[in-house]
């Protein structure tokens, strides 16, 4: 895969490669572009200026993260972009600089969905900060390898009294009959997840956000992972509860995602 890289819009240099390298602070979001346009944008830019504020001090601004995404992804019909914020006069030994971020947008083709259907199993995890979508993913990278080797697809995480938080890079939803529950709970508010909320209540199919512990999952009739990759991928089973696969049902949370027009990257000014 090639992928462009651009830090302030210009070409990135080694130096800032390396300091990407060495250091993890920073956050990021990714999302699919098509014919400059971007399913979620609010939301994605939202994400970057909370990040930027939280992390750094102060955010580029809105205009300025249009900017520099319309300016990487020009001449692309259809694009998968990663923008990341992070400084380089931020490391280990000096961590007190506060200002402005840069902005690193990395541009590729767009990735497949993440799978086809899930076999997961819970893990007690909790990502640090897990509101921000950081740079820091030694903790998921490392129980997605450990869960893989035991045989699973991926990892559920939930907390130390079993409540479902998310996924390892994803968000999950349970099915209970006409109605779509989100679990409540510290973890990343996933774009795909506010948009198949968004999108649900034009089809007249409900949705709720509240604890879901562990020990009640056997109630639901179904689940289903997002992200910004995947709109709607079955769960098949948690451990030894077995989900079945509703078709029509995943289709109707698609058609919900779906219902969300890409908004342009570039504001017309009238």
């Amino acid at each position: 895969m090639t992928s462009d890289i651009l830090i302030d819009g210009l070409p990135a240099s080694p130096d800032d490669l390396a300091h990407q390298a060495l250091v993890n602070y920073g956050a990021y979001t990714s999302f699919r572009v098509e014919h400059g346009a971007v399913r979620g944008l609010d939301l994605h830019l939202a994400r970057l200026d909370q990040a930027a504020v939280e992390l750094f001090g102060e955010s580029p601004g809105e205009a300025e993260f249009r900017r520099l995404l319309a300016l990487a992804v020009e001449g692309r019909d259809k694009a998968w972009m990663r923008v990341s914020l992070f400084s380089p006069e931020i490391g280990h030994r000096n961590p007190s600089f506060v200002g402005r971020p840069k902005v690193m947008t990395v541009v590729s083709p767009p990735p497949p969905p993440l799978a086809t259907q899930m076999r997961v199993t819970a893990v007690p995890h909790g990502r640090e900060t897990p509101h921000l979508k950081h740079v820091a993913t030694f903790g998921q990278t490392r129980v997605r390898r450990a869960v893989r080797a035991a045989g699973f697809d991926d990892a559920l995480f939930v907390d130390d009294q079993g409540h479902v938080s998310e996924g390892v890079t994803w968000n999950i939803g349970f099915i209970q009959g006409d109605r779509i529950v989100w679990p409540q709970a510290p973890m990343l508010a996933g774009v795909t997840q506010v948009l198949i909320a968004r999108g649900l209540a034009g089809l007249g199919i409900s949705s709720q956000t509240r604890p879901v512990h562990l020990s009640e999952i056997t109630g639901f009739d179904g689940a289903f992972l997002c992200n910004s990759a995947t709109p709607a991928c079955p769960i098949t089973a948690v451990d030894d509860t077995v989900f079945a696969v509703d078709p029509t049902l995943l289709t109707a949370i698609e058609t919900a995602w779906a219902a969300n027009d890409p908004l342009p990257l570039t504001v017309q000014l009238s």
